[in-house]
């Protein structure tokens, strides 16, 4: 893992339990709450998978495990590949409690070992902006189609840039276009109060 893929380890795992239960309550309180219709948990991409029982489906950048436990509980089998151990172990309480399972497996996307991997998924599930943590995006790209089966399917969900190519008071940011890494606060911060923000770690990005 390198340097910046450490340093967002790093930061992805300060806090982020305490974060998911904040946000989400306990694993078992959400699990009830993903238990009661799993294919609604899917929001606006449950149109692109079908019937999904039986089929290998990898969650990347999986985080707390709220997309892969609705997709094990209707029959999938799941592995989630994430940067922390903190988002790990959220999910698997929640797959605990949701009386289900998935695999989950930390480290960097960049080592994900293709010899075990390669042409092992029916379908690739990456959502909720990641790909701006990724520099090399052939080299990504490289990876997810290795992953794939040959008739698999990539579902891949994520923001639009503009929010990053624009100031708070809408001015147009030309930072946005270089290819050099950029500091930034960790999505969940705000969740904590300003003296607790103080001690957060940054995350870099492209």
């Amino acid at each position: 893992m390198n340097e910046r893929n450490n340093k967002n380890k790093k930061a992805w795992e300060y806090r982020a339990y305490e974060f998911w239960m904040k946000r989400d309550g306990t694993p078992e309180q959400k699990a009830k709450e993903l238990s009661r219709d799993p294919q609604k948990s899917l929001k606006k991409h449950q149109s692109y998978f079908g019937d999904v029982k039986g089929k290998r489906i990898a969650n990347l950048c999986g985080s707390n495990g709220r997309k892969a436990v609705p997709l094990a509980l209707l029959g999938a089998e799941v592995t989630v590949f994430d940067i922390s151990e903190e988002n790990k172990k959220y999910a698997l309480e929640l797959a605990h409690y949701a009386n289900t399972s998935i695999s989950y497996v930390v480290g960097d996307i960049y080592d994900i070992n293709l010899g075990e991997y390669a042409n092992h998924f029916d379908i690739l599930y990456l959502e909720g902006g990641i790909l701006h943590y990724f520099h090399d995006l052939e080299k990504f790209i490289h990876i997810l189609s290795r992953l794939l089966k040959k008739e698999g399917v990539l579902i891949l969900s994520d923001f639009h840039p503009i929010k990053r190519c624009t100031t708070e008071d809408l001015m147009y940011e030309l930072t946005y276009f270089n290819n050099h890494p950029q500091n930034q606060d960790i999505a969940y911060k705000q969740y904590f109060s300003e003296e607790e923000q103080v001690d957060f770690p940054s995350i870099l990005y492209t």
